[in-house]
Order: C-alpha cells, then sequence, then structure tokens
C-alpha cells in the first residue's frame, strides 16, 4: 500500500515574494496563495464569494526564480506536499501547514515580454551581505499574513 501526499491548487499572490536563506545559504521562499473557494448558497441561489488562503513554500534555485518573477496578484498552479511543522513563539508551541511546493508548479500570469526579472527582497544579515553556511537567517514571521486580497482578476490586483 502506498501513501499519496499530494496538494495542487491555482490561486493568487496575496504580496510579493521575500527570499530568506537558511544557515546551509540555500533560498527559501515562504508566501501565501488565495484559492477561489466560492459556492452557491441552498438558501438564496446567490454566488457566495470566498478564498481560502494556503501557505506555500520553496526552496533552492526555485525560490529565487519565483522570487524573480511572480508579483502580488500573480496567479500560479502550486503543486507540492502538504506539510506541518512545528515552532515556538513567545515561550509557546505553535504549528504551521505549508505546501512544499515541487515540481510541476507552473506560473500561469508570466510577466510582459519585455519585462525584466525583479531582484526580490531578501531577508539578509544585518552585515547586508548574503548568509554563509553557519549563518542564522531570521525565521519566518507565521502570524504577519495578508489576507485582504479577495480572489479576484489579475487587472483588479495589478491595477491595469
Amino acid at each position: 500500500m502506498s501513501n499519496l501526499n499530494r496538494w495542487e491548487g491555482i490561486g493568487r499572490l496575496g504580496q510579493d515574494i521575500e527570499l530568506r536563506y537558511l544557515p546551509d545559504g540555500r533560498a527559501v521562499a515562504n508566501f501565501n496563495i488565495g484559492v477561489d473557494d466560492s459556492y452557491k448558497s441552498k438558501q438564496t441561489g446567490q454566488r457566495v464569494e470566498q478564498t481560502e488562503w494556503v501557505r506555500c513554500v520553496a526552496f533552492g534555485p526555485t525560490a529565487e526564480f519565483l522570487g524573480q518573477w511572480l508579483r502580488k496578484g500573480a496567479r500560479l498552479l502550486a503543486v507540492g506536499k502538504l506539510k506541518t511543522r512545528e515552532y515556538e513563539k513567545d515561550g509557546s508551541k505553535r504549528y504551521v501547514t505549508e505546501i512544499h511546493l515541487a515540481q510541476g508548479t507552473e506560473i500561469i500570469d508570466w510577466p510582459a515580454k519585455d519585462s525584466q526579472p525583479r531582484q526580490p527582497a531578501q531577508q539578509a544579515p544585518r552585515n547586508g551581505s548574503r548568509p554563509q553556511p553557519g549563518q542564522q537567517a531570521a525565521p519566518p514571521d507565521y502570524d504577519s499574513f495578508d489576507d485582504d486580497i479577495p480572489f479576484a482578476p489579475a487587472h483588479y490586483l495589478m491595477g491595469v
């Protein structure tokens, strides 16, 4: 008997991707995508707009690539494994469930052909350089959550 742990969803980025670096120097990108979970109400027959926010994590070259090409509001087909991990904040244990992106993740809303990749925001050590192996990168702030972006067309989110 084999196990299956695979998640797929199309969503829009809630904010620009911020890269961080692990102590071994590998890039990591933590970001949220809004996934449409709207439905038709049985009582009123009206469509009820609803967004589910999904935390995603990418590592290494994938993290750097997504950080260069994706902007707030861009659509992404996220494919990966569901993982829950524990961390401590203010002396109490907390848990976060994330999708660890894998092969099959695709950018749906590519920038215009003449666009250049951007330098993604990075969390760097105080000296301003990229962390080297053995240096401690700042932990992600899992309590910050940008849920002010509804699931909406790209032109609405991108201001076009």
